[in-house]
């Protein structure tokens, strides 16, 4: 009897291929030949030549009419620039966010968005027996935290209004279920700068965010503080407030951010 083909294994080899014909375009840029890619990822041209017919309809590549040769596409250039953008923060947010911890000595992370929503890239621990545990990679909800509300604030509607759908129908914030109420939500923290929550995600936990601005005034990151509420205050107009403030717009300045 034959034996069923591991599907799985498949799709990941497929994924593999693709991603080296997408390296090798690079590689060969602004644009190359088929025999030339073929020759370079050690593939039959035949086989390269039904990848790049699946990138091109995905965008990942393109074909120049005039010459037959190829090179990456729009939607490519716009995953490397996004993936640049991620790099830039976290390298020039590093010392800011360290310098963060060590004024208040609370625990201090910075998020990007990802495909799953606000993600937790990089942690500075506050240095006391008791804190507040934030895991690397960790993905927080819109609705449901400081760090995805301030995101919520700043991103357009349609990157985050799937993701928000979700956890509405899962329960989470039920209360900015309400359109108006979200909307305002939203106005308040582009008016205040920042949000703060009260036990909100975790009971006995505060949490006060910001956002990090690019070059062209998007939003590239959160900077978000959180601790016991028994010993760190989220307060909109305190000396944490004010700190953290001032270490987003100095991430945001040396990002090229003109206010």
């Amino acid at each position: 009897m034959e034996k069923p083909r591991d599907t799985g294994k498949q799709k990941v080899r497929s994924a593999e291929v693709g991603t080296d014909i997408l390296k090798a375009l690079a590689e060969l840029s602004p644009a190359t030949s088929l025999s030339r890619l073929a020759e370079h990822v050690h593939m039959p041209a035949s086989k390269v030549h039904r990848y790049l017919q699946a990138l091109i309809a995905s965008g990942f590549a393109e074909q120049n009419a005039a010459t037959n040769h190829y090179g990456l596409g729009r939607e490519a250039l716009r995953v490397g620039l996004a993936a640049l953008g991620s790099m830039d923060v976290l390298k020039v947010g590093a010392q800011p966010l360290a310098e963060l911890r060590d004024d208040l000595n609370e625990t201090c992370f910075l998020a990007v968005w990802g495909n799953q929503g606000a993600t937790v890239v990089q942690i500075e621990p506050a240095v006391r027996a008791v804190t507040v545990v934030t895991q690397l990679g960790s993905v927080l909800p819109l609705l449901g935290s400081s760090t995805g509300l301030v995101f919520s604030a700043y991103l357009p509607a349609r990157e985050t209004v799937d993701l928000r759908e979700r956890e509405i129908q899962a329960g989470i914030a039920h209360v900015l279920a309400d359109d108006q109420a979200y909307a305002s939500t939203c106005a308040q923290i582009r008016s205040r700068g920042l949000h703060f929550v009260h036990g909100l995600l975790m009971p006995g936990v505060d949490a006060l965010s910001a956002p990090v601005f690019n070059a062209v005034g998007q939003v590239a990151a959160v900077m978000t503080v959180v601790g016991p509420t028994s010993v760190f205050h989220a307060d909109e107009d305190g000396p944490a407030a004010q700190r953290l403030l001032a270490a987003t717009r100095a991430v945001s300045w040396r990002m090229g951010y003109q206010p």
